[in-house]
This record gives C-alpha cells, structure tokens and sequence, in this order.
C-alpha cells in the first residue's frame, strides 16, 4: 500500500466528521411535533410546517417562540398545493429560525380564532427545546 492509499482513509474521516458537525436544518411538522422536547444546536435552521386554513378563519399564532434561543427568520408564510384548484382548501403554513444561542426555551403555538379570546384553542402545541 503506497502513501496517499494510507492518507486516503484517515482524510476520509476527518472530511466525515466535519461534514457531520456542521449545523443543519431542521424540518418539523405537526406529526413530529410530539417528539418534545426538541434538542438543537447552535446555528440551526428550524422550519416549522402546520397545516392551515385560514378561511376558516383559524390561524396559527405563535405565543412563545424561545426568544432568548431562536431568531425568527421572516413572517410566516402561507401556501397552498399548486394542484388543489379549490378555493377556501386548506394549505401549510410555514416559519423559520435561526438557533442563534445556547440556552433552553419553550415552542408555543395555537391554532384558534383570533377574535375568540374566551375560547380555547382547537390545537395546542408546547414543546420545550433546548440548544447546545
């Protein structure tokens, strides 16, 4: 075995191991929402992607977004399958962040009517997280 065959191995793995180390982006939906509490690291992307009706005249509202660990990346942005062709059809509604600090916090989001204050939400989602 020549030299550079010998170097190709451990050049591999250390190539691996900074690949493996850089932050990432992580997508969630409402499925995997229950896989609370969420453990992050600094420099992440969190995508957060709801189903969303607003002609309904539901909404997500974000009442807790972690401010001292996330930072919020733009609006929320709402979409609809391109291929629905129904008007008041249900769509994603999607938000983004930037894990820019160490520390733990809480996600919480509810899916009401905003003009409902006496009325409880009809989705709740409360996950702690915690970035490292």
């Amino acid at each position: 075995m020549n030299l550079a065959q010998r170097l190709l191995l451990p050049a591999s793995l250390a190539l691996l191991a900074a690949c493996s180390s850089q932050p990432g982006s992580v997508i969630l939906q409402e499925k995997q929402l229950g896989n609370c509490p969420m453990e992050l690291r600094k420099g992440q992307t969190l995508n957060i992607s709801l189903p969303s009706n607003p002609t309904t005249g539901f909404r997500w509202v974000v009442a807790d977004a972690a401010p001292g660990v996330l930072r919020s990346l733009g609006p929320e942005v709402y979409t609809t399958p391109e291929d629905a062709g129904v008007v008041g059809g249900a769509g994603k509604s999607t938000w983004r962040y930037e894990v820019y600090q160490k520390g733990d916090g809480r996600l919480l989001m509810e899916y009401r009517r905003p003009w409902e204050v006496e009325v409880a939400p009809a989705k709740v989602i409360d996950c702690p997280l915690s970035a490292r």
